[in-house]
């Protein structure tokens, strides 16, 4: 096949991810989520995922779906608060949970694939986050099982700063809007948030694109993501209702308001 790293399928582009994978998983809320990708896990019922995601999407939709499934077993995630399931499952000690500010979890995806092992941030210095003790997973009796451990820290011009480590996973999965055989993607306004992140991170990273185009097609200036990160591109099937974009909060202007 040489360069050409199209799969038929979004089923084939995983059929190889087995019980218990690392993944890193693009998107913010319900944007630019890899919503054929995640239900071609659903369908295929892998279990014990360790999911690295800036949130799990809702009750009904995106990472939700394998979380309600009970296909996922941790998150590593900044923000949690849209799903009521995730929830439940975190305080009954269904789930473990990780809970990372949003900019130190996007620098440790980009370390990641960026091969830095570790890197020094201010955030969370004097909180939780660097000292520990925060709920990882709960016991069935409403107790802590597991807590964070404390972080190195060291002062830099006389401030501290936390040891935070790179993260890499097994798979990746990301949504772009143009992607061509090579790999390269493009990636549409808002939607392109922990997409190119998560996509670095990943040892084997899956693409769904909206557009497949050949090589060459694509200005190289126009490439917000080189193939050398992706590893699988499949192109969504129009009217696939698991490619669908929803909106997570839609607000709209009442009747009579200025």
């Amino acid at each position: 096949m040489g360069l050409d790293k199209t799969v038929a399928s979004a089923a084939e582009a995983v059929a190889d991810i087995p019980d218990g994978a690392s993944l890193a998983v693009g998107g913010f809320g319900l944007c630019g989520i890899p919503g054929t990708l995640i239900d071609a896990l659903r369908q295929r019922g892998t279990e014990g995922l360790r999911v690295v995601s800036n949130n799990c999407g809702v009750d009904d939709w995106g990472l939700g779906l394998l979380l309600a499934a009970g296909q996922i077993s941790r998150m590593t995630s900044s923000y949690v608060g849209e799903n009521k399931e995730f929830a439940r499952q975190y305080l009954s000690g269904e789930l473990e949970v990780e809970l990372v500010p949003q900019g130190t979890l996007a620098e440790r995806l980009r370390a990641g694939g960026a091969g830095i092992p570790a890197f020094y941030t201010p955030a969370g210095t004097g909180t939780q986050v660097g000292e520990g003790g925060l709920p990882w997973r709960y016991a069935a009796d409403g107790s802590v099982a597991v807590a964070s451990p404390p972080k190195e820290t060291r002062d830099f011009d006389g401030r501290p700063h936390l040891l935070e480590a790179g993260i890499t996973t097994d798979y990746a999965l990301v949504r772009a809007t143009i992607g061509d055989r090579h790999g390269n993607l493009v990636f549409r306004s808002s939607a392109r948030n922990f997409n190119p992140l998560a996509a670095m991170a990943g040892r084997v990273t899956v693409a769904e694109v909206d557009h497949l185009v050949e090589p060459g097609e694509l200005d190289p200036d126009e490439v917000h993501l080189p193939g050398i990160f992706v590893q699988r591109v499949v192109r969504v099937t129009p009217g696939d209702p698991a490619a669908e974009r929803r909106v997570e909060r839609r607000t709209v202007r009442q009747e009579g308001d200025a």
